[in-house]
């Protein structure tokens, strides 16, 4: 029985998997750029970015999402790390690159009308609800000028950060 178990815990371990995603904090005028979801994605304000692939470098898979999801077109040398953040869930483990860009070309519009409703600029003092709980983390993170964070969802409901 106690071999069995041993060799659940190692399945389980092993079907673990690590995401390496990267979003982008898109800031001009005291005004941030956040995508609407659709109701079907959750119906979020969220951030633009997405999944590295496993053929991309960080930067310029940013800059693929930044461009697929909103029309923005950005050079690597361009963008800055502000945030990191790292999220253990259920299913998985995620580690968030968070970045700005001090340089942008572009007018935003919604690429994506299956994923987002629309791409908007919201007073950063003044967010729009429903909000994204991780997203308002990682700004809270932001304007605090802490460059790490930590949540884990396995350990509690309101999943509160740690740093």
């Amino acid at each position: 029985m106690k071999e069995k178990k041993t060799v659940l815990k190692v399945a389980k371990k092993a079907a673990a998997k690590l995401v390496l995603k990267a979003r982008l904090l898109l800031i001009q005028d005291n005004q941030i750029l956040l995508l609407k979801q659709t109701n079907s994605n959750g119906g979020n304000y969220s951030l633009i970015g997405g999944t590295v692939e496993t053929y991309e470098l960080v930067r310029e898979s940013l800059r693929r999402e930044c461009l697929e999801e909103a029309g923005i077109l950005l050079k690597k040398g361009d963008l800055r790390l502000v945030h990191t953040l790292h999220k253990k869930k259920l299913s998985d483990t995620r580690v968030v690159l968070y970045f700005a860009a001090i340089r942008w070309k572009g007018k935003p519009k919604s690429l994506e009308p299956k994923k987002f409703k629309s791409v908007s600029w919201h007073p950063i003092k003044v967010l729009p609800v429903p909000m994204s709980p991780t997203v308002l983390h990682v700004l809270q993170m932001y304007r605090e000028g802490i460059p790490f964070s930590e949540i884990d969802v396995r350990k509690s409901k309101t999943a509160t950060p740690k740093y």
